[in-house]
């Protein structure tokens, strides 16, 4: 499956941002989608989880410092996984990754990621 992100760039801390990740999946039944950051210097077996849904039964979860804060959501018209950021905060700066599991096969796809910056 193919992955690409929009939606990273720079804002103030306090501030929000909604990144999107168009995939060439169709259907999602099979999937757990969701979003890692990688902080700088870090290798990609490093990646810190943020949120995902479930393709099947839509359930989600989130990393316990963006509860309340963060919102993902998947568009089955448009096919793509969004997340609302919302009351970023500086340490959040990271690149964004966009990961899809398929749960029968285990195989996982990234995308190539999306900077997100947060200025004090």
């Amino acid at each position: 499956v193919q992955l690409v992100e929009t939606g990273g760039g720079l804002v103030q801390a306090g501030g929000s941002l909604r990144l999107s990740c168009a995939t060439s999946a169709r259907t999602f039944s099979n999937y757990e989608m969701g979003w890692y950051r990688q902080p700088p210097g870090k290798e990609c077996e490093e990646r810190v989880f943020v949120a995902s849904i479930m393709g099947r039964g839509g359930g989600t979860s989130y990393a316990d410092s963006v509860k309340g804060r963060f919102l993902v959501s998947l568009d089955t018209v448009n096919n793509a996984l969004s997340l609302q950021m919302n009351n970023l905060k500086p340490e959040e700066t990271d690149i964004y990754y966009c990961r899809f599991e398929n749960t029968a096969s285990q195989v996982v796809s990234f995308g190539r990621g999306t900077q997100v910056v947060v200025s004090p």
